[in-house]
């Protein structure tokens, strides 16, 4: 038997590879690039498959994807990064910083109930049809305008597509001492410090070669239109669109220093972003165990028991309960990381002590993504071992 390194047994880590190919094989999916890492050791890491049905290019370990709603972690960092520098408070109101915001319910909606999913807003993809999404000031207008309250915040679960975090990104511009973009707030805060060099806020214009371009399904509920790149998902080739809910790209490699960061309590490589105490609380429970309302219509649809939401401060969580979920059903109750539409997810088991990161192409319908990704983070799981065990 081959000796566990870094507490990761490499048998168990060539099956995850080999389970990657298999459905790559199948057809299920076109590539993917996976690294599954233990005591900040990197036990798996392996660039498969090719970029999309229409291009064959080999997906290669720097390969950019397309994060979709994993965006949001670092909007919501950034977010944990403001209050903990006294800019605002999680108690702070919305429409005290954005006040074209105001109006009943909603101006009732604070900061904690955007990074919980409890706004009582609509769960919508965009704030009115046809509306270009690259541009972050023009959403902001609409959804003063358009997105009104449907009850009190603070009580249902609903995720938020969109709004949620086109607000907070709001709030981080209107908020900040130099009156940066959110683009610049992102790049000199997190992606600088972190040594993130190929992530960037839209497409950046070196990224582009490397850019794996979305394979969206038709029925796909939504389109990303952009006033300067045409198709109906232009926004995610647009160099210079500043969408903090969906707008990002990433390597995998780098976003397993993301990861690494939150694994290791908010520092990597003597760069602090968030105090281990933040974390501590973003990643406690915050929504008990109501359902999250969008999901659980999908769940009811597919046969599933509707499963409770579990979200902290805006990182999704594992949450104790036996259900169907992509951080895999053997993680411990405090993992916790984030998703982005049908193909991407990164998550952290800070009892195992692990960071897993999976960047895929080719969007699968939301419930064969689910099962996709619990499967994928089970296997990684069980890698888990001391050396020498046996």
């Amino acid at each position: 038997m081959k000796a566990a390194f870094g507490g990761l047994d490499p048998t168990r880590l060539q099956h995850l590879k080999q389970v990657i190919e298999a459905d790559i094989a199948s057809g299920a999916y076109k590539g993917a690039a996976i690294i599954v890492s233990r005591h900040g050791r990197i036990g798996l890491s392996e660039a498969l498959g090719s970029y999309s049905s229409t291009d064959d290019r080999r997906i290669a370990a720097d390969s950019v994807f397309s994060l979709f709603s994993l965006t949001k972690a670092f909007t919501n960092v950034l977010i944990l990064r403001s209050v903990e520098l006294g800019r605002f408070a999680l108690t702070t109101r919305v429409s005290d910083i954005i006040p074209e915001f105001a109006g009943a319910p909603r101006n009732a909606i604070r900061i904690d109930h955007l990074l919980t999913h409890q706004t009582g807003l609509p769960s919508v993809f965009t704030p009115r049809p046809d509306l270009p999404i690259d541009r972050l000031d023009v959403v902001v207008e609409a959804i003063c305008r358009n997105l009104h309250g449907m009850e009190e915040p603070g009580g249902k679960v609903s995720y938020a597509p969109m709004a949620a975090h086109a607000l907070m990104g709001e709030i981080l511009v209107r908020t900040d001492p130099g009156k940066r973009s959110f683009r610049d707030i992102v790049e000199q805060d997190l992606l600088g410090p972190l040594n993130m060099t190929s992530t960037s806020v839209g497409v950046r214009a070196d990224l582009k070669p490397r850019h794996i371009v979305p394979e969206i399904p038709a029925d796909f509920p939504a389109t990303h239109p952009s006033s300067r790149v045409p198709g109906p998902h232009g926004a995610f080739e647009d160099e210079i669109a500043e969408m903090p809910w969906v707008g990002m790209v990433s390597s995998a490699g780098d976003l397993l220093r993301f990861a690494e960061m939150l694994r290791r309590g908010g520092e990597l490589d003597g760069a602090r972003i968030l105090s281990p105490r933040t974390i501590e609380m973003a990643t406690t429970n915050r929504t008990g165990e109501a359902p999250n309302e969008v999901f659980k219509a999908m769940a009811l649809a597919r046969g599933w028991a509707p499963y409770p939401a579990y979200i902290g401060l805006g990182f999704l969580l594992r949450g104790q309960a036996i259900c169907h979920t992509q951080f895999g059903t053997l993680a411990t109750p405090r993992t916790f990381g984030n998703h982005g539409a049908g193909s991407t997810l990164f998550w952290v088991d800070p009892e195992l002590d692990m960071s897993f990161v999976c960047l895929t192409t080719k969007l699968l319908p939301e419930y064969t993504n689910i099962e996709r990704f619990q499967r994928l983070s089970d296997i990684a799981i069980s890698a888990a071992c001391e050396p020498g065990s046996s």
